[in-house]
């Protein structure tokens, strides 16, 4: 499959308009405005600021040369949209994260997140070091777009319930909202899987269109209120414990550019991982005090329901391996997430017990 040929960008666009001698002031100075679109909706916190830090550092950074506009969920194309969009020249750029676009591809989602996963270090550690960077070149080339992980909400919570979860069973029949795998993983529990856009979920949740819900941590879930509907919250999630954001440009576009502005993308996405991994973190402490504060009963799901989430798990990772691009990458995933795994429950995780322990955390 081969999308570029079919694509119409506007650096083709510019590029005709200049030989013909009409092209735009910006353009004849050699300045440029590319339109990032997102998946969020404006405000969301945490992950529209990602996506507005992502704009302000580039046009910052190329002192202008790049101005980045960005559009929120539904100012130029809905939420779900944003991928056709840039793929297909209508915007310029997008961030957003890609398990939401796993009809596109389903090997999207190792470069998004998939369930028992990657924590956000491993992930940097196989796309930077151990080969997922020359994949996601594959993968996202076919669709005509360039990937930078750009940002990470650090571990998931398991989300908000209308009623205690104490087994597997009380999955069935359960309307709830959880995109990618996690939701594929959950319909294999007899739960009716939803998948909403994230300015969309506190008015389905209200409305009773869904059970419950999960969206990313106490902090953006507090902000976002569900704690105005329901008062039980999980606090751990087995769905997301790294998910990464995504910056993709159109690739035509990306090539269109000179060395400098590519880096500058390249180099600003990833100072938006741990910028926008640190906002959250450094968040959702204190916010996860007023939630309790404010009656929220905070729970852990028990080991029967975390063996249940293994099992079906490991059925939907495996599925689609007849893709010769996913088997690919599930592949070079796994193989890197042993490595780092055995590292890191000896070193950190080993130090973080211990230390939480002697000092009385």
């Amino acid at each position: 499959m081969d999308r570029r040929s079919f694509l119409t960008t506007s650096a083709v666009g510019g590029a005709a308009a200049a030989a013909s001698g009409l092209a735009a002031p910006a353009y004849a100075q050699g300045k440029r405005t590319l339109t990032l679109v997102t998946t969020w909706g404006r405000g969301l916190a945490g992950v529209f600021d990602s996506a507005q830090y992502c704009a302000d550092m580039i046009t910052a950074a190329t002192d202008g040369q790049l101005t980045v506009e960005v559009k929120a969920a539904g100012e130029l194309v809905g939420a779900f949209e944003v991928f056709d969009a840039v793929s297909s020249g209508q915007a310029d750029m997008y961030h957003g994260v890609d398990y939401y676009f796993m009809g596109q591809h389903p090997a999207l989602s190792f470069f998004s997140q998939v369930p028992f996963g990657m924590t956000y270090q491993e992930f940097n550690n196989w796309f930077y070091h151990a080969g997922g960077r020359d994949l996601a070149d594959e993968l996202y080339s076919i669709f005509g777009l360039k990937f930078f992980p750009a940002g990470s909400t650090g571990p998931q919570s398991g989300g908000w319930f209308n009623k205690e979860i104490n087994s597997p069973d009380d999955f069935q029949g359960l309307k709830f909202r959880m995109p990618g795998q996690g939701g594929q993983v959950l319909g294999k529990l007899g739960a009716s899987v939803q998948n909403i856009p994230g300015a969309e979920v506190y008015q389905a949740l209200s409305s009773g269109a869904i059970d419950g819900t999960e969206w990313i941590g106490p902090w953006a879930d507090e902000k976002a209120g569900f704690q105005e509907i329901t008062k039980i919250y999980y606090t751990a999630g087995f769905h997301e414990p790294g998910p990464m954001l995504s910056l993709n440009t159109n690739l035509d576009v990306f090539e269109s550019l000179t060395d400098a502005q590519r880096t500058v993308i390249e180099q600003v996405a990833g100072a938006s991982s741990s910028w926008t991994m640190a906002l959250f973190m450094a968040n959702n402490s204190a916010a996860l005090g007023r939630l309790q504060s404010g009656g929220v009963k905070v729970m852990e799901f028990p080991d029967s329901v975390w063996d249940a989430f293994g099992a079906a798990s490991k059925e939907v990772i495996e599925g689609p391996m007849d893709d010769p691009i996913y088997k690919d990458c599930y592949d070079s995933y796994m193989k890197s997430l042993q490595s780092s795994a055995a590292w890191g429950s000896r070193s950190e995780g080993a130090y973080t017990a211990q230390r939480n322990r002697v000092i009385g955390i």
